[in-house]
């Protein structure tokens, strides 16, 4: 459906967007994920239209549309502000882009009557923005977006001003909305849980770069920069080395397991989720990491442990069911270790 081919942006000196290459299938949920700055809503407003790009092609449902002004590209877009008529009625407010576009009044009546029960508020037609609550003006300006039946639903973090129960029954809302509907929805946030939690795929930015795109387990589970490793959940870092033959050191020489998928380098950094970590007692033995608890900290279904490694000369995280974690007391000695399936590791250049 959307298609970006070496897209880029700049201001001036400025670069907003590296040249990107991008592919967006019909019917997806993709999300654009990133911190503030890192070029995601420049991304939304090239697809948009509301900017020129510097260089490259942009495709919609196969055509170029580089060329071709916001209003006759069929994509609409959900702003974080909901940009709602104030002294239109909600029925009114979703009605605005197809009496724009001229429809008969009887289709205008039908289209609205579905919005509306697609997002829950056929009561409250005859309402005015200031009578509804944040979630229920969300609501209303998804319906206004999708009455126009876009090839393309484009949400620039409209969810960001509720709070956070809110947004997590909306996030619910509107993946069940993209369901029904089908639409391609493009969505940019920067909250890395309501992007796991929506997405069919997921594009992380950085610094005007698309980073990875990936599936929210292939971004969780196989990070390709240590950046992804970090802003996608948490992650332990060591800094390693390869021998020849293969094996993943630590900076004493200490064998880490890690599957290598035949790569040979010569340094880089291996990543592991606190999750992942396994803490056995000095009496379990086995081979692993020796290292000492540091700090406990109870976090209602489980405890983080921090370990010091002296292997290593870092502490390590570890995500411990409560049972196990009342086995350990400050101090303990301990065997880390972690499956070598769910170690990564990491392009330094990255």
């Amino acid at each position: 459906m959307i298609e970006l081919r070496a897209v880029g942006k700049r201001y001036g000196r400025h670069v907003a967007l590296e040249p990107t290459d991008l592919e967006i299938e019909d019917g997806e949920f993709f999300c654009l994920l990133g911190p503030s700055g890192c070029g995601k809503t420049t991304t939304l407003n090239l697809i948009g239209g509301f900017v020129e790009a510097s260089c490259g092609e942009i495709l919609i449902a196969g055509k170029r549309a580089n060329d071709v002004p916001p209003h006759r590209r069929n994509v609409n877009t959900v702003f974080q502000s909901y940009a709602l008529f104030p002294h239109m009625t909600v029925r009114d407010n979703v009605a605005f882009g197809p009496n724009m576009r001229k429809a008969k009044k009887a289709e205008i009546e039908e289209r609205v009557a579905q919005a509306l029960a697609l997002v829950g508020l056929e009561e409250h037609g005859t309402r005015r923005p200031s009578e509804l609550s944040g979630g229920q003006q969300q609501r209303v300006a998804v319906a206004r977006a999708l009455v126009n039946r876009p090839d393309v639903l484009l949400l620039d973090e409209p969810l960001g001003a509720l709070d956070l129960k809110l947004r997590r029954r909306l996030q619910i809302e509107l993946a069940n909305i993209h369901r029904e509907v089908g639409t391609t929805f493009v969505f940019v946030t920067h909250d890395q849980d309501e992007a796991m939690a929506m997405a069919d795929r997921i594009g992380v930015m950085h610094d005007g770069r698309l980073e990875q795109v990936g599936t929210p387990e292939q971004i969780y589970r196989r990070p390709q920069s240590r950046f992804v490793a970090d802003f996608i959940g948490e992650s332990n870092f060591v800094e390693v080395s390869m021998r020849e033959d293969g094996v993943v050191l630590a900076g004493d020489g200490s064998p880490l397991a890690c599957e290598t998928n035949g790569g040979r380098w010569t340094r880089g950094t291996l990543a592991v989720r606190p999750e992942a970590v396994r803490l056995l007692t000095e009496q379990g033995g086995g081979e692993g990491l020796t290292g000492r608890v540091v700090q406990r900290s109870f976090l209602g279904n489980h405890t983080r442990v921090t370990v010091h490694c002296e292997q290593l000369q870092v502490e390590l995280s570890a995500t411990v069911a409560q049972a196990d974690a009342e086995r350990l007391g400050d101090d303990s000695v301990v065997t880390v270790t972690w499956a070598a399936c769910d170690a990564t590791l990491l392009d330094t250049t990255r």
